[in-house]
């Protein structure tokens, strides 16, 4: 083994109370970082800490209020689009009256026709049947009052037309 020499003795008793003084000047400073800034929040009244609960309560009091609100405005929105779901279905139910009514029209529209046609046949066939009639007769002159009743007809029927 080396044996230490005087003067190496001497380095190593410097070197030991060198660490020991820094660590006290190091403890110093940061213990008088921490009372300086203990002092400065108590007399400034001024807390980060407090300053940011108050935010984040203030955060979630605008948060519970906008979803307040949505919840709202989505009752409101499923009211509206209920209402509108129940007209549709009374305009649906409407238009399917409407074309019930329309297709009953048309059918009556349609046996309006057919008896407005038979009619035209029958009329048609009186009138050739008469007009054979006539033809069959010996031309004879009509008699006064005949004439007469023809004359009111005619007269009736102008004033009314």
């Amino acid at each position: 083994m080396v044996e230490l020499a005087p003067r190496n003795a001497e380095l190593s008793s410097r070197i030991g109370v060198q660490p020991i003084a820094i660590g006290a000047v190091a403890l110093v400073l940061v213990l008088f970082g921490i009372g300086s800034i203990a002092l400065y929040r108590s007399f400034t009244g001024n807390m980060p800490e407090t300053d940011r609960m108050v935010a984040a309560r203030q955060l979630q009091a605008k948060t519970a209020q906008v979803s307040e609100a949505l919840v709202e405005k989505t009752k409101g929105l499923e009211a509206t689009q209920q209402e509108s779901i129940d007209q549709l279905q009374t305009v649906q139910d409407q238009l399917q009256t409407l074309r019930r009514q329309i297709a009953a029209q048309q059918a009556d529209n349609k046996k309006l026709s057919e008896q407005i046609a038979a009619l035209t046949e029958q009329i048609e066939g009186l009138r050739q049947a008469q007009a054979n009639a006539q033809a069959n007769e010996p031309a004879a002159e009509p008699s006064p009052r005949k004439r007469s009743k023809r004359s009111a007809y005619r007269k009736r029927q102008r004033s009314r037309g």
